[in-house]
């Protein structure tokens, strides 16, 4: 798993890139975490353009940070291009919290 981000006054946008499943989500959380933790994020958007693959793993991994940011009073949104991963959010009815672009 491959992770890049950008930070631009208040957004932050973090780039995934690879398999999204249970050897990886914990080192993405934590880094995802970490950002978060040291900039003033309002809104965080996961661009998972580059995620190939992706099980349960990504799903609690999106729910956790939409929590956290509930918390922070920041907003989350997805942006998803792989038609399964989309589908397996839909399924999971996480479309219905988080705005999926």
């Amino acid at each position: 798993m491959q992770i890049t981000y950008e930070y631009n006054g208040g957004g932050l946008t973090v780039y995934l890139s690879g398999e999204l499943d249970h050897h990886t989500a914990k080192k993405t959380r934590d880094a995802i975490d970490d950002i978060i933790s040291m900039k003033d994020v309002k809104k965080l958007t996961i661009d998972m353009s580059g995620v190939v693959f992706m099980d349960s793993s990504g799903i609690g991994l999106v729910l956790g940070r939409y929590k956290l940011l509930c918390e922070l009073g920041a907003t989350l949104e997805l942006r998803v291009k792989n038609a399964q991963i989309r589908r397996i959010f839909e399924m999971s009815g996480v479309n219905r919290l988080i705005r999926i672009r």
